[in-house]
C-alpha cells in the first residue's frame, strides 16, 4: 500500500533541509512536474512506480548541510554517509 502522507512528509522535510519554500520547486525536482505535490495534497493519486521513484530520489538527493554538521537524514537512507565517504 502506498502511504501518500509519508511522501508528503518527506517532501516537507526536504523543503526545510534544502531551504526551498514552495512545493512546486520540489515537485519539479522530484517528478519533473511542478503540480504533482499539490495534486497529492488535494487527494490526487500516484502510481506505485512513481511513488517508489520519488522516495528513491529523496534518498539520493538529500542535501548535505553546508556546515558539514552531522545532521541526520530523517529516514533510513542508504546514502546518508556520502559526505564522509567522499572525504
Amino acid at each position: 500500500m502506498i502511504d501518500t502522507q509519508a511522501l508528503l512528509n518527506r517532501a516537507d522535510e526536504y523543503k526545510v533541509a534544502a531551504g526551498v519554500l514552495e512545493d512546486k520547486t520540489v515537485s519539479h525536482r522530484v517528478f519533473g512536474d511542478s503540480k504533482k505535490l499539490t495534486s497529492l495534497r488535494e487527494g490526487g493519486d500516484i502510481t506505485v512506480r512513481r511513488f517508489n521513484a520519488a522516495m528513491l530520489w529523496f534518498d539520493q538527493n538529500w542535501p548535505i548541510p553546508a556546515d558539514n554538521s552531522n545532521q541526520e537524514y530523517p529516514h533510513d537512507n542508504p546514502t546518508k554517509n556520502r559526505a564522509t565517504d567522499a572525504a
